[in-house]
């Protein structure tokens, strides 16, 4: 397939076009709601579900090929939130503690974009490693630290132990390291007694999810005429740059072409679970109309509806 295939075929997706079903939901003023239990069980099925299939994936895959992936990813975590700081002082005039804030979004990982990409890369007959949640677990914490440390100026430890806390006691992390254990320790053969449950309803769910994340951004989208022309070009080019630096270091380290797509996604989504957790902890002067809006209402949709193809189309080239 070429390129405008591969966009084709994402847009029309039942994923994508969930997605946009909430959006045209919400800019509707429809009474469609999902009740918080509801949210809150999808998000945990979701994330043990791909926690517990890259745990059995990873019981049988040999360390060499995932050591040097995890240690991209774990690459990817410090230095994006070095360069996007850097930007957003010098070139955006933001203040320190909004540009540490929202770098830490940048630099973290989104859980449902590469949860996304790995439904849409398996779509276009192009697997990822089955290991790659480790590395999404590996990926969503480092960044925040960094974040942190570029904001620590007069600032105490107690919201530093606080904030990371929060962070790897979130359900996130909880729900992806205790799903990897547990697909880990059964191997293969245990997982396949479970597969019926966490396999094959897998999309189906994450259609309920996204239609429930399309309400919530566009909520968001009506501030984005707020936050300045600026950070709305961040958001939108960050991502590209950083999704092609992820497509590469893939490549380099070893990943087929699917797993160096869904690398890529993984460098190019902001975080907008855990990180939020922790910068409201450590970083309460942070602007949240900054971060919040970037990460989860220019950012997501972005990734989600156009970042995706273009992603895969860096990895074929790299490929050929």
């Amino acid at each position: 397939m070429d390129t405008l295939d591969i966009i084709r075929l994402n847009l029309l997706s039942p994923m994508t076009l969930s997605f946009v079903l909430g959006v045209v939901a919400a800019l509707l003023r429809s009474d469609l709601k999902f009740p918080e239990p509801v949210y809150a069980a999808l998000s945990i099925y979701l994330l043990l579900a791909i926690g517990m299939k890259g745990g059995a994936a990873l019981a049988v895959a040999p360390l060499a090929d995932v050591a040097a992936p995890g240690l991209g990813g774990i690459a990817l975590g410090l230095l994006i939130p070095l360069w996007a700081f850097a930007a957003l002082r010098r070139l955006g005039g933001f203040a320190p503690v909004d540009a540490a804030a929202i770098a830490a979004h940048y630099g973290s990982v989104s859980a449902v974009t590469f949860i996304a990409a790995i439904a849409y890369v398996q779509s276009l007959g192009h697997p990822a490693e089955g290991f790659m949640p480790a590395v999404l677990a590996v990926m969503e914490v480092p960044a925040i630290v960094v974040a942190l440390l570029l904001a620590r100026e007069g600032r105490g430890g107690g919201a530093w132990r606080t904030a990371l806390h929060e962070v790897l006691a979130g359900r996130s992390i909880v729900l992806l390291a205790g799903g990897l254990a547990i697909g880990f320790l059964a191997g293969p053969q245990g997982y396949a007694k479970v597969a019926p449950f966490f396999a094959e309803p897998f999309q189906g769910a994450l259609c309920l999810f996204l239609l429930e994340l399309g309400m919530i951004a566009a909520a968001r989208l009506r501030e984005a005429r707020h936050v300045g022309s600026f950070l709305v070009g961040f958001a939108l080019l960050a991502p590209l740059a950083n999704g092609a630096l992820g497509v590469a270091l893939g490549r380099a380290t070893g990943l087929s072409l699917g797993g160096s797509a869904v690398l890529g996604t993984l460098a190019a989504s902001a975080s907008y679970i855990a990180a939020p957790a922790a910068v409201r902890l450590a970083l309460p002067a942070a602007n949240p109309g900054y971060y919040l809006t970037a990460s989860l209402a220019i950012t997501f949709p972005f990734n989600l509806v156009v970042g995706l193809p273009i992603y895969v189309g860096m990895a074929k080239l790299l490929f050929r």
